[in-house]
């Protein structure tokens, strides 16, 4: 009985004093607070450059030189080009049309006997003038007979003179029967066939040349501060001011460029929509490897501008509050800073104050900032989407 009382009572005292010895002999513990992790950010360093700003506009293709094709004179149509069709292509002083000519002919034909008897009676006034000349100075004629002699001359000379006229004249409504291409080009759209008679006046077919095309662009009067254009001048612009135009569209399956030039501008600025329009000019024949510009194509359209000094380019995504960027100073820890702007275009902003070079500037899309906050940089130097400008870095 005293043996299942003492031995329980020993177990216990054994696992207190073991519990009190694992107790004190613990190490005791001291509270440490956890250092805040750094955020990791993407940051571009600055570099200022030398930009040369782009102006984007899109418009259609329309000839250059569109005209009429117009008989000047009538008659009945007895032969047509092959070319003389909607779509067709000619090259200049080509014959596209010709009218019966056998009536002119025969104008012709008249109008050269006119002239040889306006001659004779022309070379018979002249020596009967002579003849009483030589009588009126021996004084065998009277003054009016002189006169009179005189008289029927000039009638004679100016009667020539006359029948040569409407002889040149017949000659060149006869050479007006065949009607010639006056440039190179296509062939808009056509109003007659063969056996019609045509009257002196009448289309007969629109025709444009294809040399060289225009298109109209549209562009912001705010946007005129991004090109090098004399304003105010008037007519076209000469060569070393005119502006190169990259045209870019997808035809035909592929994407094309053309080259050309801005040439002028419109005199007015639309009240509506406050544009101007801006004339650029592509000469296909230089644009070798393409094909020709067709008229009627819709093309997109960059416009090259003036250069810029000292200018910082950024992604739109590193701007804040519409004129902020989140500069990381040298402790690693980001700050707030109000830049002045240049241009907002797409996915790129471009910088002209508020930042110096080798600074970095976050472009990491973080939902919450706190001025000050830590972060780890991690260098992004990729060029932004989108890019049109051309850059020159900035040695000065």
């Amino acid at each position: 009985m005293i043996r299942k009382t003492v031995i329980p009572i020993l177990v216990i005292c054994g696992a207190l004093i073991t519990s009190y010895f694992l107790y004190a002999t613990t190490p005791t513990l001291q509270p440490v607070e956890p250092e805040a992790v750094a955020t990791a950010i993407r940051v571009i360093t600055v570099n200022p450059e030398r930009v040369r700003l782009t102006v984007r506009s899109q418009g259609n293709v329309v000839p250059q030189m569109v005209s009429e094709l117009i008989p000047e004179v009538s008659g009945r149509v007895n032969w047509i080009s092959p070319a003389l069709i909607s779509g067709g292509y000619f090259e200049q002083d080509e014959s596209l049309l010709r009218i019966d000519d056998r009536d002119y002919r025969s104008k012709v034909e008249r109008g050269q006997a006119a002239v040889t008897r306006a001659k004779a009676e022309d070379e018979h006034a002249r020596f009967e003038l002579q003849r009483i000349r030589e009588m009126a100075k021996n004084k065998l004629t009277s003054q009016s007979q002189l006169e009179a002699t005189l008289r029927a001359q000039r009638i004679a000379e100016a009667g020539l003179t006359d029948a040569e006229i409407a002889l040149v004249q017949a000659k060149r409504d006869l050479w007006r029967t065949e009607i010639k291409a006056p440039f190179a080009g296509l062939v808009r759209s056509e109003k007659v066939d063969k056996g019609q008679f045509v009257s002196r006046g009448q289309s007969v077919a629109s025709i444009y040349a294809s040399d060289s095309v225009e298109v109209r662009l549209p562009v912001a009067d705010s946007q005129l501060a991004y090109l090098d254009l004399p304003l105010g001048h008037r007519g076209e612009l000469p060569d070393e001011l005119s502006p190169r135009v990259v045209l870019s569209t997808h035809y035909g399956g592929r994407e094309y460029q053309w080259h050309g030039r801005l040439v002028r501008t419109e005199a007015e600025i639309d009240a509506k929509t406050r544009m101007v329009h801006a004339i650029v000019r592509v000469d296909n024949r230089i644009n070798e490897g393409q094909p020709p510009l067709p008229v009627g194509l819709f093309v997109k359209a960059e416009i090259e501008g003036r250069w810029v000094e000292d200018i910082i380019s950024l992604p739109r995504a590193a701007m804040r509050n519409g004129d902020q960027v989140l500069v990381v100073d040298k402790e690693s820890r980001l700050r707030y800073r109000h830049v002045d702007l240049l241009r907002l275009d797409r996915d790129q902003v471009l910088i002209r104050a508020g930042l110096q070079a080798g600074e970095m500037i976050c472009v990491s899309p973080i939902q919450t900032v706190i001025d000050g906050m830590r972060v780890k940089p991690v260098t992004d130097n990729k060029e932004p989407n989108g890019r049109d400008e051309q850059r020159e870095p900035d040695h000065a």
